[in-house]
């Protein structure tokens, strides 16, 4: 298992924004995000338990970290859930994978996404992953080329399959 990554006080990552730890009380926030999205419109659940229970899931793993973004009115407007992964391979590397991406479709463009993620790439360094990686709908064709812009690589071919 890991070790429990430091406590970080929230940070700005561009003016008038900054990232935090989620709290419970973001949830109803944290839902909006996610449907607020071409994707989530569709795919995402409209039932607040099986929000809940994830977030709860997520917030009691110390290798689970997930990140919001407030704006300076304090309003959500950002999440990420990162996650701190063991592993063997690459030479026994930890890596740091990136998930559940969501910035709110008004500021999409704007410079918050690369803060956001310029601050989790941090994350990761800090807590001593040598990796990081992230996976992206093949939909979001905006999506990749935002994170090739920002130096990640198509390395891989992605594949899920859903048990539900």
């Amino acid at each position: 298992m890991s070790p429990t990554p430091p406590f970080l006080p929230p940070i700005d990552i561009a003016p008038g924004f900054v990232v935090r730890k989620a709290v419970r009380n973001d949830l109803g926030s944290l839902i909006e995000l996610l449907h607020d999205d071409m994707l989530g419109q569709t795919r995402e659940r409209h039932d607040d338990g099986a929000y809940l229970r994830g977030f709860e899931a997520v917030d009691s793993d110390p290798a689970q970290f997930l990140a919001v973004v407030e704006d300076s009115d304090g309003a959500l407007v950002g999440l990420m859930q990162l996650s701190l992964i063991p592993g063997i391979s690459r030479g026994g590397r930890l890596r740091l994978t990136i998930e559940g991406v969501r910035i709110a479709s008004t500021l999409r463009g704007q410079g918050v996404g690369s803060g956001m993620i310029s601050w989790a790439v941090e994350y990761g360094r800090r807590n001593g992953a040598g990796l990081v990686q992230l996976t992206t709908d093949a939909r979001r064709t905006d999506a990749q080329r935002f994170y090739t812009r920002l130096g990640f690589v198509a390395s891989h071919v992605g594949m899920k399959l859903d048990l539900n």
